[in-house]
Formats: C-alpha cells, structure tokens, sequence
C-alpha cells in the first residue's frame, strides 16, 4: 500500500542562523484612549473558496516592529462583491511609507480607497475578465488605481501631512468567483512580489514596467514608453515629445501601474505579496525550498498558512503580508 507523503514539519527560521529579534511579539503599539481605532491588530488572517481556487491570507507585523512597540505598516482587504457566479474577490495589501507616523494609516485608506472603487465597479469588471477583454481591464484597474492614490495624497493634504509621507504601495487580486474562469488578475503601484509555484518550481512573476500581460489572454502589446534613443513618446500619437519651458515643473516621479492577467492551470499556487516576504523569497534560496515542499500540495489550513507564512529568516524583519491561491 503506497503512504502518502506529508509535508516536511514546520520550521521557526531558514538562513545561517536565527534572527536577531525574538520569534513572538514583545511590545504593544502606544495607545491613545481618543483613538482606539487607530489601533492595529499584530496579525490578521482570512481565507475563502470558490470555484477552482482556494485563498489563504495572512499580515503579520515584522520583527523589528514587534520588538520596538511600532505599529504593523501593512494592510490587509479581502472583499466579496456581488453574489453567485458572478461575484468578484479583491484581496488588497498596502505598506505604509517607511519612519513616518501614519504610515499604517495610509495603508489602510489604500486598501480602503480601492474596495470602493473595485467594489462599486465590481460587475463590470467581472464580466472583462469572462470575457478576456485584457484592455478594458488595464486602462480601468488603471484608472481606479490612480484615483484611489490621488484621493490617498488628498487626504493628507487635508491633514495638513506631506502627500510623500502619507503614501502606500498597493497591490491587488482579482479573483472571479465563477468556476469555468480560470483567468487571474494583479494590478498594483509600488514594491512587492508576485510568484508561481508550478511543477515545484517557484517563477518571479512580478510585471516589469514594459510587461503587458502574463500568459496570454487578448490582445497585443501597448506602445513603448519612449523610444530606443530614450525619447518620451505620447500615449496616443507614438511621436516623441519635446520638453517645454513654459510647461509648470513635472509633480515627483510615480511609481509605475503593474499589471498582469493570466490562465491558471490546475496544480499552480499563486502568491502575492509585499516586500516583507517578496524580499527573502527573492534572496535567500532555503525558504523558496522550505515553502515549495509546504505548498506543492493541498491548500493547507489558516494555522498553518498563518505559520509558514511567518518562518524567519535573518536580515529582514519587515512586516509579512501574503495572499495565495491554490488550483485545485
């Protein structure tokens, strides 16, 4: 009789050794009494199934952060639009800006800014992605996205706070509750990353600047940003364009719109997530190997994502926000 085999038993750290900052938390945020919603929880945790596809999500505030008594930068939205078939999951996470007050503030409103956008848009949406319309998509999770930051960048104005401060990343999934669609979409401004586990095997998926879409869905390429000898084009004209002395200063430099669209096939897991766990993934070989044996199979359960989705490695000690989707 074959025995199945299990997954290697959970691990506290991977790496030359164990972190400098104890594995559990140390110190609570400061609270004030006027302003107990302030008040961020040291972990979150949600999961869902649909159709095909299994999520499992997990923040967590980093080590430093614990140790310190600093408030989790990360934000974390899973939403649920509409009903059946057609209903659309978002899974939101935003990192507040680094050394500032309100950091997890902003990181909140981002993720709050898109729901309402995502969610007061949310049919339209669902039936782009049945139908593959991959420009549709772009051009409209494009524009809700900049709305939503420019709305974020407004309300520290209102605040009297320096729009630079009062930033986030924000990266999302979209995730069609529809059993015969397999299509996945991410869209997102700003650092963090975006893998595949397929065949054991993890790929770096996250869009580049010039990426246009994952495998394909519909579609050709947009026009390139400029041309090989480096000059600006035009969205629409394709001709290069000319600095102006009588054009007002350019606002600071954004962080570019990411977008993928892409076929899931079953087997894959798909993992989101912002830099506190794209960063080790990318430098340190042991958890790519660690999280390939814990994820290559069934979807586990909350406690246990929760668990392999926190294993330490020395030298980062960021907040963790991680989303994953596995095919059944």
């Amino acid at each position: 009789m074959d025995i199945p085999t299990l997954p290697p038993a959970p691990v506290g750290f991977v790496g030359s050794g164990p972190p400098t900052y104890d594995a559990e938390p140390t110190a609570l945020p400061p609270a004030d009494p006027d302003e107990l919603d302030d008040l961020v929880a040291d972990t979150v945790l949600d999961g869902a199934r649909y159709g095909a596809w299994t999520l499992r999500a997990a923040s967590v505030r980093g080590d430093s952060a614990r140790f310190r008594g600093e408030p989790r930068r990360d934000s974390l939205l899973t939403a649920r639009f509409g009903t059946g078939d057609q209903a659309l999951i978002l899974v939101a996470m935003a990192t507040g800006a680094r050394a500032t007050p309100g950091a997890h503030r902003a990181a909140a409103e981002a993720c709050h800014w898109i729901g309402r956008a995502i969610g007061r848009s949310h049919a339209r949406l669902a039936q782009d992605i049945s139908a593959a319309r991959r420009g549709d998509l772009k051009s409209g999770l494009h524009r809700l996205t900049d709305r939503s930051l420019g709305k974020l960048r407004a309300s520290a104005v209102e605040q009297g706070i320096d729009p630079e401060e009062y930033a986030a990343t924000l990266r999302c999934l979209l995730l069609p509750a529809d059993p015969d669609c397999r299509i996945r979409v991410f869209f997102g401004v700003g650092a963090g990353g975006l893998f595949r586990l397929r065949d054991g095997d993890w790929h770096d998926i996250e869009p580049r600047v010039t990426d246009v879409t994952g495998e394909p869905v519909v579609g050709f390429g947009s026009l390139p940003t400029e041309t090989p000898e480096g000059d600006r084009l035009t969205m629409d004209l394709g001709i290069p364009t000319p600095p102006s002395p009588y054009e007002p200063a350019p606002e600071p430099p954004r962080e570019p719109f990411r977008f993928r669209a892409s076929v899931a096939r079953p087997g894959d897991t798909l993992l989101m997530c912002t830099g506190g766990l794209a960063d080790p993934l990318r430098g340190e070989p042991e958890l790519c190997e660690y999280l390939t044996g814990r994820w290559s199979g069934p979807p586990p359960g909350l406690a246990t994502f929760l668990a392999d989705s926190q294993v330490r490695v020395k030298g980062y000690a960021d907040d963790r926000t991680a989303a994953a989707v596995w095919e059944a």
